[in-house]
């Protein structure tokens, strides 16, 4: 144990000692290396200056840039995208400032300066890449799930250019990275078959739009709102608010059912009447109903209708039929919920009677049956045979 503690000191002293050698804040006296605490001092002193002083310009900066944009109307992104600049270059320019105190060599301080400007010309481009997008969609009304995609694939390919192009300021061997990452890829591709599967789908579903953000959906035997289509699973909330995430793989190869996409929707749920009434009276009867209902769409091609549907065993099979609007497919079982509430009443009060199953026996002739009764009805058989 004590050894174990012995090696961890004398690792940790070492450490310690490199970063003073290479900081030069050693001195020697009468041959014996010492500490050079005024050195280290000042450098402690410098530091804490630099950092200050930083902090004090990103403020200042930040409020001149808050009252700029307060005289002349710039939007909340445009600021926040300035803000976030501000507070790159600020860093940026601390970080060198420091790390020039403790003796980096020139050629590294210009290296790692290039390759903060790049990273700051990349991130430009991302923002400007970004707003160019932002109006497009509001220009051409692009559907949201493919501003999605193209805001995706805008980032993932300025980073992997920027991170390839600002590696390349230090020396790496770029090629050798691009080659060493390709490989990975396959391995990866391989071993994650299934994912990229779902993202192939996830990319294919963007591009085709079988159906968009706030579509009503059947899909993978679930009814629900498309909440986001991401690029390996697409997020649906059921009426229950219930939510659900299915592989867009599973998605793309199933059959997709857009109640949405057409406009209004036909709805109808079935009723019966007894054989005796009359299914015009019937009709007469709940079309009032149907009609009145707030939410049943009304007009040219959208009337209501009762229809007959079949002739069941104890009943006529009627068939309510009505339009709802595509804002209103949410709260289609509460609509039908009410309606067939009201459509019962109707009847009821109209005296138009609604059947349930039963059976009725006609008996023609019980001579088959006397020689099992005659035993419970003596007297009544006797009268039979003196008459």
């Amino acid at each position: 144990m004590d050894g174990s503690v012995g090696f961890a000191g004398d690792v940790a002293r070492q450490t310690w000692r490199g970063l003073l050698d290479t900081f030069d804040l050693f001195t020697t006296v009468d041959g014996v290396p010492r500490i050079d605490e005024v050195a280290l001092a000042q450098r402690v002193i410098v530091v804490a200056l630099l950092l200050a002083g930083g902090w004090l310009v990103e403020r200042l900066a930040g409020r001149a840039l808050r009252g700029v944009a307060a005289r002349f109307a710039v939007g909340a992104e445009t600021l926040g995208a300035a803000r976030a600049a501000v507070r790159y270059v600020v860093a940026v320019l601390t970080a060198l400032a420091v790390l020039a105190q403790f003796g980096l060599p020139q050629v590294v301080l210009a290296q790692a300066a290039v390759g903060a400007v790049l990273v700051f010309g990349f991130f430009g481009a991302w923002l400007i890449g970004q707003r160019v997008l932002l109006e497009a969609v509001r220009r051409d009304t692009l559907d949201p799930s493919l501003a999605q995609l193209l805001r995706n694939v805008l980032s993932v390919a300025l980073s992997t250019v920027g991170f390839v192009t600002v590696v390349g300021q230090f020396g790496v061997d770029v090629l050798g990275v691009v080659t060493a990452l390709g490989v990975v890829g396959i391995a990866v591709g391989f071993a994650a078959q299934e994912t990229l599967a779902n993202f192939i789908a996830g990319v294919t579903l963007l591009l085709e739009r079988p159906f968009r953000i706030g579509d009503w959906v059947e899909v993978a035997g679930r009814v629900g709102r498309v909440e986001r289509i991401r690029l390996r699973t697409t997020l649906i909330v059921d009426r229950d608010n219930v939510q659900t995430s299915i592989p867009n793989a599973q998605v793309a190869s199933g059959t997709i059912i857009n109640l949405t996409a057409g406009g209004p929707l036909r709805v109808r749920f079935p009723i019966g009447i007894a054989y005796k009434e009359s299914a015009k009276a019937a009709r007469e009867v709940l079309l009032p109903v149907v009609r009145e209902h707030p939410d049943v769409l009304r007009g040219v091609g959208r009337e209501p209708a009762v229809a007959m549907a079949g002739l069941g065993d104890s009943s006529v099979d009627l068939v309510v039929i009505y339009w709802l609007a595509p804002e209103n497919i949410a709260v289609e079982p509460r609509v039908t919920s009410q309606l067939r509430e009201a459509c019962k009443e109707a009847l009821d009060a109209a005296g138009i009677q609604i059947p349930y199953p039963h059976l009725q026996l006609f008996v023609d002739d019980a001579s088959g049956l006397r020689p099992v009764l005659s035993p419970l009805y003596p007297a009544r058989g006797a009268q039979g045979s003196e008459a």
